[in-house]
């Protein structure tokens, strides 16, 4: 596959329609010359202050009721602000049932979470961790006006007066903040960047480029999941506003007696409480995948390798335990999971190619590191 075709199927789709309004014109988004800036909302514009208020806030214990968590304790950035547990733990110790994910890219997000078509914004899905009761997680529901009364020190007073002149501190602020630094967490100067984008021909393997053009090819057909440049469908910015549904069942799992998957978490189908929707989780980027293990949204699945395996496999069978099932026979699982044969060397292209999807230097980036450190 030519170098000029990879860069066609990644291009954003320029649609033949006016564009959206663009928002936060005064703030300087990390992104290259020729990638498309996020759109945001028209009601929490982008701005630096804002940005460095949400970073503390990120990082500091005192968002959560017992003073246990922060944001970081499952959003590391060296993970690519993700965490190498299978599930999540909440600020009391209860065990979560999703993995969390990677916050890479989230300003171009088209929905947020794992299985949740209604939220489209950061400032309504932070709201989730922040009060959400089941499960706990930061836990301040019950506790606002202690855990807010934290956020009124010196120091917050100046970084509130900065981002938000003459408006009170409140929660809503907090949202918006938070929504914001998450917003700057940009990632788009990996070596496939360097080869795809900045010209660079030297800047990934000859074994990463048979991996790229299996990743491209439809015997594999990954890019139909996860695909553009943000590798992954659920991509919307200033120059793509369709709505695609990017959702899939991929055969992870099949319960004969349950008709699907496994009952604490069935995916779409608990939101939209259709039968069709049984199993179906979002597609997440794959940028800085390599670094972001476990996967899967239940975390179960430990390495790259494996993950190759499970969709060589076209699905997984689960031989024994409380899981016991062939999820390759779901008749719900995505048409794209069909199963493919590769070969050891194509495994280590493979494995080559995603490897080029790290980000290093958004890994180690100061402006997105804890500012008390």
């Amino acid at each position: 596959m030519t170098k000029w075709l990879v860069v066609f199927l990644l291009t954003p789709l320029l649609l033949a329609c006016e564009r959206q309004p663009t928002t936060s014109e005064n703030y300087q988004w990390p992104v290259p010359e020729g990638f498309p800036k996020p759109q945001v909302p028209i009601e929490n514009q982008m701005s630096e202050a804002k940005v460095q208020l949400g970073r503390a806030i990120f990082y500091d214990d005192n968002l959560s009721f017992n003073q246990q968590q922060s944001c970081a304790s499952c959003h590391q950035q060296s993970l690519a602000f993700a965490e190498n547990k299978t599930t999540s733990i909440g600020s009391t110790g209860q065990l979560h049932r999703r993995n969390s994910p990677a916050l890479v890219n989230i300003a171009y997000n088209k929905t947020l979470t794992w299985a949740h078509d209604g939220l489209t914004t950061l400032e309504r899905q932070i709201l989730v961790p922040m009060f959400g009761e089941f499960p706990i997680e930061m836990g301040i529901t019950g506790h606002d006006d202690e855990v807010l009364a934290r956020f009124n020190t010196e120091r917050y007073q100046l970084l509130f007066q900065s981002a938000f002149p003459d408006e009170k501190v409140s929660f809503d602020l907090i949202v918006k903040a938070l929504a914001s630094f998450v917003r700057s967490l940009i990632s788009l100067q990996s070596p496939f960047d360097q080869y795809a984008y900045a010209g660079d021909d030297d800047a990934i393997s000859d074994s990463a480029l048979r991996g790229m053009n299996l990743f491209f090819s439809e015997k594999l057909e990954c890019h139909h999941c996860h695909g553009g440049f943000n590798f992954t469908q659920s991509t919307s910015h200033e120059q793509q506003i369709i709505d695609r549904r990017p959702f899939h069942n991929t055969g992870l799992y099949f319960l004969s007696e349950q008709q699907g998957y496994p009952k604490e978490d069935i995916g779409l189908a608990e939101i939209s409480t259709l039968p069709r929707d049984n199993g179906r989780f979002r597609a997440p980027t794959l940028r800085n995948i390599a670094v972001s293990a476990p996967y899967m949204h239940d975390g179960s699945i430990d390495t790259l390798s494996a993950v190759l395996d499970f969709y060589a496999a076209g699905g997984r069978n689960v031989i024994e335990g409380k899981y016991q099932g062939d999820g390759r026979n779901n008749p719900l699982k995505s048409p794209f999971i069909k199963g493919f044969e590769m070969s050891e060397q194509d495994k280590v292209d493979l494995l080559a190619f995603l490897q080029t999807l790290t980000d290093q230097s958004f890994l180690v980036d100061q402006q997105h590191a804890d500012p008390n450190l």
